[in-house]
């Protein structure tokens, strides 16, 4: 039998305050890729990148911080 993907569905980051729809909204899909949207235009299209690629991204923004 075949293990389950797991897949968060679209979130928005923790940081963002209640009623702010002006935001980037993230989903991931373990082990294989992360998409990225606008969360004003659902419907406009996703952004994806490799799960490798998002860390990599992720740990330059932490970096910097």
């Amino acid at each position: 039998m075949r293990d389950a993907v797991r897949d968060t569905g679209w979130f928005k980051s923790s940081f963002t305050g209640s009623g702010d729809d002006n935001c980037v909204e993230v989903r991931l899909i373990a082990g294989t890729r992360v998409g990225l949207r606008d969360s004003k235009n659902p419907g406009g299209g996703t952004f994806w990148v490799s799960s490798a690629a998002w860390s990599s991204f992720t740990d330059q923004v932490v970096a910097r911080a």
